[in-house]
């Protein structure tokens, strides 16, 4: 009859040792990996920050198709042809003052 073998202290440390490293980079990742919170975090406020840049744009775009209805041939509006003339032609009337 042989005589059962005997484990070394450590060989039933093994298994515990691997699960705790392999749930400690699920956590890693979970946190700062590519789809992690603090990415998730990140592109939050890239997110705001890109909806008042398309507000702002909304606006302008706005402006500029309102400014384009009143110099079209079916409304024109004469203030804004003077003006617009005025700038571009870099003339003033005789009763205008200029600051610069």
């Amino acid at each position: 009859m042989t005589a059962p073998r005997r484990r070394s202290a450590g060989y039933g440390l093994i298994l515990p040792i691997a699960l705790l490293g392999f749930a400690g980079y699920f956590v890693f990742a979970a946190v700062q990996g590519e789809y992690g919170v603090f990415r998730r975090v990140e592109l939050e406020a890239e997110r705001e920050l890109l909806q008042a840049e398309l507000a702002l744009l909304d606006a302008q775009a706005d402006r500029m198709r309102d400014r384009t209805h009143r110099l079209s041939d079916d409304y024109l509006d004469l203030d804004l042809l003077d003006e617009r003339a005025r700038l571009v032609l870099g003339m003033a009337r005789p009763d205008e003052i200029i600051v610069e």
